[in-house]
């Protein structure tokens, strides 16, 4: 490749491979994650660059398995290495137990260490200088996530001239919580340092303008749409609102094989063709799993009616189990499902079926397609691709879709056909899925074609595309597909 063509170099906290060593040989697998899904698509074959962390600690010699995953990507990736202290601090401290639970509401579970913050800092500096290492000025940068809010700031303090633009995954907290963050001002000075801030919606942008307003009253914002421009000390950034999307025709292609047509038809005759609702979740929080346990058990109480007549499947993905804090909520969730199943289970019938494990991406679309409804109800969600995923996967176009009205991906789908609820409302939530399998099955299609739609045109593509274009004015085409291209070069 020649020394001036552009490249899209993506950074994020992981790297996308899963790393485990194997009788002390190091094997790396694709890794998962809402991220991962996001931009593999549109890195392979288009010569780009992924910088993160490989997810072990200190330095391991992993060069060759990471050539060799490259080679068959179709993109480069490059490791940042982080020591013990660094993963605790950066990592499990200020990210997880600062960021993460401030901005999705949960201040009273953040920890304001100031050495997390020192920690931070210093991880940040790790990750730009990788970025300065195997990057060029022509190239785009597109950094991702709370994890590196810093990184901008960390290049223009290196005197490293490059586009920067930076995409926020999480929500963006009003001030009220927001002005809790001792570092608030040199956060929002730090963001301030990429070309282009993109959050979910346009609510995260505007709690960030009033974040804004309030630390530096000196800054000049102007603009509407995808064009406001915040000026401060003669510099001047965007901030824009693309919410996030799925590869569409992947999930419903997958969801059309006769591979998974054959699973749906297992899973549903396994559970004696009762309706299915599900819950997809990692084990987290903020995605109140017990309040729809809670609204489950409500609904058996108030509407027996339903009794035996359905299966709730609630998969929870493993995460974090190395938190105490995650291991608690495990046993809480585990305690919920025995006892609603002890209330009201029957000989043949048991109202929730509790999953705690990780699922191959067949069983998981053959679920989404069997579900007559779709349980989507987090407490706070940057997004939730689960929604769009359960969407794209119901081929046949009858499920119901019930999401929290404090998902991201409310604003999009509440216009085409979701059933928004209030999550701390457990009353209320058993209400809609009363009302769900009372509705006609003309009005499931009609609302299900509708969700389905509106995702296929705002799909993962469309997403990149709408971002590179504000922040580098740049399409994904921009990047074509190579050939003869060594990617770890």
């Amino acid at each position: 490749m020649e020394g001036g063509s552009k490249r899209l170099v993506v950074v994020s906290n992981r790297l996308p491979v899963a790393l485990s060593n194997e009788g002390g040989r190091w094997v790396i697998k694709p890794g998962g994650g809402g991220l991962v899904t996001a931009l593999a698509p549109v890195l392979k074959n288009r010569g780009g660059l992924w910088i993160g962390w490989s997810g072990a600690k200190g330095e391991v010699d992993i060069v060759d398995p990471l050539a060799e995953f490259s080679r068959e990507a179709g993109y480069s990736l490059h490791p940042v290495y982080l020591t013990e202290e660094e993963v605790a601090g950066y990592y499990h401290g200020f990210s997880n137990e600062v960021i993460w639970p401030l901005f999705h509401d949960f201040q009273s579970r953040c920890n304001f260490n100031p050495t997390y913050w020192r920690s931070y800092l210093d991880a940040n500096l790790k990750f730009a200088e990788v970025v300065v290492r195997f990057s060029r000025d022509s190239d785009y940068i597109w950094v991702h996530d709370y994890h590196l809010m810093h990184l901008a700031f960390m290049l223009r303090n290196m005197g490293v001239p490059r586009s920067c633009g930076f995409f926020l995954h999480i929500p963006f907290p009003p001030p009220d919580i927001f002005l809790k963050l001792p570092w608030r001002a040199k956060i929002v000075r730090s963001l301030l340092e990429y070309d282009l801030v993109g959050f979910q919606t346009g609510r995260d942008r505007s709690n960030f303008i009033s974040c804004l307003r309030a630390l530096l009253p000196e800054a000049s914002i102007s603009g509407r749409g995808n064009e406001v421009r915040v000026t401060l000390l003669g510099r001047t950034s965007r901030l824009g609102a693309f919410p996030i999307s799925i590869d569409f025709n992947a999930f419903a292609n997958m969801a059309s094989s006769g591979e998974v047509a054959q699973k749906t038809k297992d899973f549903r005759d396994a559970l004696r063709q009762r309706k299915i609702l599900l819950g997809v979740d990692r084990l987290d929080y903020t995605k109140g799993i017990p309040q729809r346990i809670e609204a489950i058990r409500q609904m058996l109480f108030k509407f027996p009616d339903l009794r035996e007549r359905f299966s709730f499947v609630q998969l929870a993905v493993p995460s974090r189990e190395e938190i105490p804090e995650y291991n608690a909520l495990k046993i809480e969730i585990e305690r919920l499902v025995g006892e609603v199943n002890g209330q009201f289970a029957q000989p043949g019938w048991v109202p929730i079926q509790y999953l705690y494990r990780s699922l191959p991406r067949e069983d998981l679309v053959a679920y989404y397609r069997a579900a007559d409804i779709a349980l989507v109800t987090p407490l706070r969600d940057g997004m939730n691709l689960v929604a769009k995923e359960y969407c794209a996967s119901n081929v046949s176009e009858t499920g119901v879709l019930i999401l929290s009205e404090f998902a991201g991906a409310a604003g999009q789908l509440q216009k085409n056909g979701a059933k928004l609820v209030n999550p701390h409302d457990v009353e209320g939530v058993a209400k809609v899925i009363h009302k769900a399998f009372h509705t006609d099955i003309a009005d499931h299609r009609r609302n299900m074609h509708r969700l389905r739609d509106s995702i296929r045109k705002a799909d993962i593509f469309w997403w990149v595309d709408s971002f590179l274009q504000n922040a580098f004015s740049r399409h994904l085409n921009d990047f074509p597909p190579l050939e003869g291209v060594n990617f770890h070069s």
